[in-house]
């Protein structure tokens, strides 16, 4: 019988200390005090073009690898990944277009935005060039295709592709409209096939177009000039967006995405020999493209 009751004490001493380990782990939630939750998922809002060109397949797994986090991809438009930091939905942005940028951070709600990479942006269109556009400068290419009424198709969903023809289309004091201009509201590669199957001219970046051009019926018409210059920014979000917002998971991600390994990546990502994005972290932005 003693013996009986010292065994009923051992485990009964056994299942409180569980007890007690099991009450801890909940009320951290499993990890410690102001360590990330337990599925380590963060959210990145970022554009078509880092998802249509393939960049985000070969980046994000080895983040994964490297940090434990998860990361939840939302590609939309640049003006639309600023939105969703604004309202607090994405933890992290990597977007493309430095004018809307640089406004949003100077509303407060954004942490640090550091430079990541660059591309250019070309303007495409049919082999037998209607609008007499190869070999000219972009704004000398606006002209002529507004001029002569050929086709132009635009993205039309803010993001920095659609910004940027914006900014072409003002620079030569231009205001596109009639049965030449028509706009699409989805991303590059949609908008790449829909010029390519109504022989029509667009912008984009050269990453998307050098992925999808075996598919397209569009040729590279101009490019080189300064004024396609495409910079791409890190932007990290905080809590005075929102209290869901996960800074931990932010500086994770901008810290890696500049750092040694994904600045490689970046520099090796190719297509067909190519090189789609060149690694800028901690250069001169005034200095690109130069």
């Amino acid at each position: 019988m003693r013996s009986g009751k010292v065994g009923d004490t051992v485990l009964l001493g056994r299942v409180l200390a569980a007890v007690a380990v099991l009450v801890t782990a909940v009320a951290c939630g499993g990890e410690e005090a102001g360590s990330p939750p337990e599925d380590r998922t963060l959210i990145l809002a970022t554009t078509t073009s880092t998802q249509d060109s393939g960049l985000l397949d070969e980046l994000l797994p080895v983040f994964t690898e490297q940090t434990g986090w998860h990361v939840k991809p939302l590609a939309v438009g640049s003006g639309q990944a600023i939105e969703l930091g604004r309202r607090g939905e994405a933890d992290v942005l990597l977007v493309h277009s430095p004018e809307a940028e640089e406004k949003f951070v100077a509303e407060g709600t954004a942490g640090d935005r550091r430079l990541v990479m660059h591309n250019d942006f070309v303007l495409v269109g049919p082999e037998r060039d209607p609008a007499g556009i190869r070999g000219a400068t972009a704004a000398d290419a606006m002209s002529r295709i507004a001029e002569s009424g050929a086709g132009f198709v635009s993205r039309g969903d803010e993001s920095g592709t659609h910004a940027r023809e914006q900014q072409l289309w003002e620079a030569n004091g231009i205001t596109p409209a009639g049965d030449w201009y028509r706009s699409t509201g989805q991303g590059m590669g949609a908008t790449l096939r829909v010029a390519g199957e109504t022989a029509a001219y667009t912008l984009t970046d050269r990453a998307t177009y050098l992925t999808q051009r075996d598919s397209l019926a569009l040729d590279v018409l101009a490019e080189g000039d300064r004024a396609l210059l495409n910079i791409y920014h890190v932007i990290e979000m905080t809590t005075r967006a929102g209290d869901r917002v996960q800074t931990d998971g932010a500086a994770a991600f901008a810290d890696w995405i500049v750092g040694e390994r994904a600045q490689t990546i970046i520099g090796e990502f190719a297509s067909d020999g190519e090189t789609l994005f060149v690694p800028d972290a901690g250069k001169d932005e005034a200095t690109l493209g130069n």
